[in-house]
């Protein structure tokens, strides 16, 4: 029987294609190269080979793109036929919950399994995203704390499961431990980006953006190559970083070089490209037709179903291209969902107040942005992302606060953001307009 890199038996797998199963392991624990090709190779080349199509059924799902999920789904249908040992079968099962759109049940399933398999990095690195996805910050620490005394630091992959560990640690606040696990994992494994981004966000969290950009700069051979799968969301971190510092010329120049420069259509790439447009908007930056493009490209994944936090991040570019036909689509399929699924109870909950919000902003309402957005904020953490990336809520929320003459809301959410980043130019600023004249007195109703 073979095994892969840590000692899991691979049914149906010849020496040959195990090779061809550890490399894109270790592609997508990197994120780095191409995953895909050397699976298609090893199914090709051994049929029965159930890992492969379980780690490429892995890759579809994860990718929360409409096409790449039907792939996925495929991959799990033809598995299913397989003889499969218990280990493979737990998968198909996590794999099942997580295509019918239950990312909860999915993520619990993936607890389960990995107390059982503590050595399957697969299993970890997959129920880590789910844990991203749903925005489950203790989980993300826990799912590796649970298992890493289980492993031995010379074992193959010790290195990502500390990468992991110290995205966990940042999310919860754990900060200082956070940036030194990250360190130590990239010590091991100078290539592993997702490691370089957890320390990345730290510095965001902490208001380190002088410190953000050295970090990005010093370490941009190992994260920013053609082959890194992760490189826009690292320049993304650099942008935020500029855009702290009010240098919003380079967050820009960013967003036409290596952001966007080669017309990503991968979902989380194009995410982050909303995201920083939507920004460069608040900063009060022109940024033309570069919506355009963007809003066409999010044609083929805004469904409104698969996943609401890419619907959301659609609606910001389909407002700045000015396709309110899409807007309305979207907004009619987030507040009526079609089933009773987990992502639909997020897409009603949750995707909906806050493209609500971000529509009313967007328009000018600024009354109807304050009322959608200040209560959305506190449950948007149940879904979709980072601290870092839902910070958009809070600062589109504060600008519309300022507009709206809501000086009590504007002055509250100021000090809020200045108690965890101090010294940050931006949030100074907040600060500072609440006491200019120019902001009336409302109160929120």
């Amino acid at each position: 029987m073979q095994t892969d890199r840590q000692g899991n038996p691979l049914s149906g797998a010849t020496a040959e294609t195990a090779e061809l199963y550890d490399r894109s392991a270790e592609a997508f624990n990197l994120y780095r190269g191409d995953p895909v090709t050397p699976l298609d190779q090893a199914i090709e080349a051994a049929p029965d080979f159930a890992m492969a199509r379980i780690l490429r059924a892995y890759l579809f799902a994860l990718a929360t793109e409409p096409d790449a999920a039907e792939a996925a789904r495929a991959d799990v249908v033809a598995v299913k036929s397989y003889r499969l040992n218990d280990r493979e079968a737990s998968h198909v099962a996590a794999l099942e919950h997580l295509l019918a759109g239950e990312w909860t049940t999915a993520a619990c399933a993936l607890d389960r399994h990995n107390l059982h398999y503590p050595h399957d990095l697969l299993a970890l690195q997959a129920g880590h995203l789910m844990d991203f996805y749903r925005a489950n910050a203790r989980n993300l620490r826990d799912r590796l704390a649970r298992v890493l005394p289980q492993w031995s630091r010379d074992m193959p992959g010790y290195s990502v499961l500390l990468g992991m560990y110290a995205f966990g640690l940042e999310e919860t606040g754990a900060y200082a431990r956070a940036e030194e696990t990250g360190r130590q994992a990239l010590d091991r494994e100078p290539l592993d980006c997702w490691a370089h981004h957890a320390v990345a966000h730290v510095m965001e969290m902490q208001g380190r953006a002088e410190d953000g950009i050295g970090w990005m700069i010093a370490r941009e051979p190992y994260w920013a190559g053609d082959d890194n799968l992760f490189k826009v969301h690292n320049w993304w971190h650099r942008s935020l970083c500029h855009l702290e510092l009010g240098q919003a010329d380079e967050a820009l120049a960013l967003y036409d070089g290596p952001i966007r420069q080669e017309r990503s259509v991968v979902a989380l790439d194009m995410i982050d490209a909303s995201a920083l447009l939507w920004r460069l908007h608040l900063t009060g930056q022109n940024v033309g037709d570069r919506w355009q493009e963007l809003a066409d490209t999010w044609d083929m994944h805004a469904d409104g179903k698969l996943y609401p936090f890419n619907d959301w991040h659609a609606v910001m570019a389909y407002l700045g291209a000015g396709r309110d036909d899409q807007v309305t689509r979207l907004l009619a399929t987030l507040r009526d969902p079609d089933s009773g699924r987990e992502a639909s109870t997020w897409a009603k909950r949750i995707g909906m107040p806050l493209s609500e919000g971000f529509v009313a902003f967007w328009r000018g309402d600024y009354d109807t942005a304050v009322e959608r957005l200040y209560p959305a904020r506190h449950i948007a953490n149940a879904f979709g992302g980072s601290h870092a990336q839902r910070d958009i809520i809070d600062w589109t929320l504060t600008e519309a606060a300022l507009r709206g003459g809501y000086r009590d809301v504007a002055e509250g959410l100021a000090h809020e953001r200045l108690a965890g980043k101090p010294h940050s130019p931006l949030n100074r600023s907040f600060l500072s307009r609440t006491l200019t004249p120019a902001v009336d007195e409302k109160q929120v109703a």
